[in-house]
């Protein structure tokens, strides 16, 4: 059966009406699937009309959000899916959140019905307005089967435009009040679009193992199912389970943050499985360093492109590393339609060959912080024609090929005696001791200096050796403005849930003398 996807110039279209069209055309498809169950095409259709009929009878309109606090599964991305046929706007909250960043998040989203299950049962705020509907039975409020609208319910019909809110991301962070990002239906159809380029399509397979409420997971989600793909979920990855789905189900898609490559790779028993059926892999979201992406290349099918970009949208960077493998070390080039410049700390942009915080514009760029636009107009840039860029702080440079290499963010750059000190060069030095598995650099106050560097090891198995010895070793190499103040033994580093190094953490753990 010839199924119709989405094209270049195609007009646009919601991702409801894309689920429906395959619903007719291949009802009987696989649609998602995880370890209790599958749905069809036909099914999740009729489920998404169950859910929006539900919506609109307990009066959430277009527009106004619901929030869901939950693994990943089936029924949480039947229930994501339905509140966008209503219009509905979709609030994904971490599990991992504190119950006072949960309960500021369900503020900001004006929120009254909480989707959650047993990852988040301690979590729930004391709201008697707020409904809470568990997903598994075993989280507290009312059963989502109990909750849903009769079988057969249709909802009515909405009208949803572009620039319609589709879903609110929240910044991950362990303090502070996270930013709710609002992404529209246009920004999420210019990524269904895209698809295209990757070879989704219906007799495509793609394995999700980050939660569904990262922007990581649905860059690829999302067009996998406008094109009639099949998407396996992972509630929690684990790197050996990992590998059986991909053989079991014959994956030909995923997306993996850095941390999940490296935990694959070092498998011993990963070349074992026939990975055989994929013909992409992507990844986002954290540093990506060159010697595992080639290890990548070298030892698993299919191609492996790396996406540069945030969640709040603006440039993005595409690095092929299967057709570039000289340029590993770089984030790749612009994407196409992607206005990437660099600017100076006065807003100025800098020569060619020079550094400079990295700003972009695109089509996908997020329409702003849910109500704080003091925070929105500061992640902005005006060029002097007044086109708009999104801030990265990201620290990067251009080379003569138009790769961009990054350096580090803004925020982490330590300022030690006056001279600036990028951590992951410390970084980079410090993986080549045999004795180092995984490390993060962090500036802490210094009296003598402003600031100064400290780093977090995580040791070798096998490979015993003293924290002294290793920063010996590397201040020897070092010169005198990077050179280490201390250096601690860890036995992890604190990552988030799509992998990147929490150092505001290690900070504070130091200045606690941990």
């Amino acid at each position: 059966m010839t199924v119709s996807l989405p094209s270049p110039d195609a007009p646009f279209t919601t991702l409801a009406e894309l689920i429906r069209s395959h619903a007719r055309q291949q009802p009987a498809h696989a649609a998602l699937r995880d370890d209790q169950q599958m749905l069809s095409y036909a099914q999740l259709d009729a489920l998404m009309d169950r859910v929006a009929a539900a919506l609109q009878r307990d009066g959430v309109q277009p527009g106004q959000a619901i929030a869901i606090c939950a693994l990943n599964s089936v029924r949480y991305a039947a229930l994501f899916l339905g509140a966008l046929r209503a219009g509905v706007v979709v609030a994904p909250l971490a599990p991992s959140s504190t119950a006072d960043s949960l309960a500021s998040m369900l503020r900001d989203a004006q929120a009254r019905h909480l989707f959650l299950d047993k990852a988040a049962q301690d979590l729930v705020p004391a709201d008697s307005a707020l409904q809470c509907i568990s997903l598994d039975g075993a989280a507290p409020g009312r059963a989502f089967d109990d909750w849903l609208a009769p079988e057969g319910a249709q909802p009515a019909p909405v009208s949803v435009e572009p620039a319609a809110p589709f879903n609110i991301i929240y910044s991950s962070g362990t303090t502070g009040t996270p930013k709710g990002i609002v992404q529209s239906h246009g920004m999420r159809w210019a990524h269904i679009n895209r698809g295209s380029v990757y070879g989704y399509g219906p007799e495509g397979t793609t394995l999700l193992a980050t939660p569904l409420y990262s922007n990581t997971t649905l860059v690829v989600f999302f067009p996998t199912l406008g094109s009639g793909g099949c998407v396996v979920l992972m509630p929690k990855f684990d790197a050996a389970r990992y590998l059986q789905l991909a053989q079991q189900h014959r994956v030909t898609h995923t997306m993996l943050v850095p941390v999940q490559y490296q935990r694959i790779m070092a498998l011993p028993q990963f070349g074992e499985h026939d990975l055989s059926s994929f013909r992409a892999k992507f990844c986002t979201s954290a540093p990506f360093r060159a010697e595992l992406k080639a290890d990548v290349v070298a030892r698993w099918p299919g191609s492996l492109t790396e996406f540069y970009g945030m969640t709040e949208g603006g440039g993005t960077c595409i690095l092929e590393a299967h057709l570039h493998q000289d340029k590993l070390h770089t984030v790749g080039k612009p994407a196409e339609g992607h206005d990437i410049r660099l600017i100076d700390e006065d807003g100025r942009e800098v020569a060619p060959g020079e550094d400079g915080e990295v700003v972009g514009h695109s089509a996908s760029m997020m329409t702003g912080y849910h109500g704080q636009l003091a925070k929105t107009r500061e992640a902005e840039w005006f060029d002097p024609t007044g086109k708009r860029f999104i801030r990265t702080g990201d620290v990067g440079r251009f080379d003569a090929d138009g790769f961009l290499t990054l350096f580090d963010r803004r925020k982490d750059m330590i300022i030690s005696g006056g001279f600036n000190i990028y951590p992951s060069d410390l970084e980079t030095q410090l993986r080549a001791h045999p004795a180092v598995d995984d490390v993060a650099v962090v500036g802490v106050p210094s009296e003598q200096w402003g600031e100064t560097p400290v780093a977090y090891v995580v040791s070798r198995a096998g490979q015993p050796a003293l924290p002294e010895d290793i920063m010996g070793w590397y201040n020897q190499r070092a010169g005198k403005t990077q050179r280490l103040a201390d250096l601690r033994f860890i036995a992890e580093l604190p990552r988030s849930a799509i992998g990147k190094v929490l150092k505001r953490e290690l900070r504070d753990q130091y200045a606690t003398g941990r």
